[in-house]
Parts: C-alpha cells; structure tokens; sequence
C-alpha cells in the first residue's frame, strides 16, 4: 500500500494516522512520514488487500491519497 505526499497535511497528522491505521510506532511512523514528504509516496503497509484496503480507508479519512496495489 502506497501513501502519497500533499500540501495539507502536517507531520503530526501524518504520523499520528499512520499509528492508527497500522499499528506501528512513532519511530516508524515518523520514518514513513519522512519518505512520503521527501519521497513524494512511501510503501507504509504489506499485507493482504483486504487489510490494506482497511488501513487505506482510515489513512484516507484525513484527505490523504492511498493506492492498494492489486497484489496486497
């Protein structure tokens, strides 16, 4: 699953969605963060589609873009 840079949303609310969508912590987070602002698109989860598909939704809750590839 793929997440993609924007203007709009800060560090903190990245970081923060990131936590609750998949579970991890505030170093990876942060990290994953980094690469989607630098980066312009980090890969943040692995897992099956429809897992991803659920992690895709609440990170989408807060205007950022997700892409479930067709392999998760």
């Amino acid at each position: 699953m793929t997440v993609y840079n924007n203007d709009t949303n800060t560090y903190e609310e990245v970081i923060a969605i990131l936590m609750i969508a998949t579970g991890c912590d505030f170093e990876e987070a942060h990290m994953e963060a980094w690469e989607i602002d630098h980066l312009g698109a980090s890969t943040v989860h692995i897992e099956g589609k429809p897992e991803c598909e659920v992690v895709a939704a609440i990170i989408g809750q807060i205007g950022i873009r997700v892409e479930v590839s067709p392999n998760n």
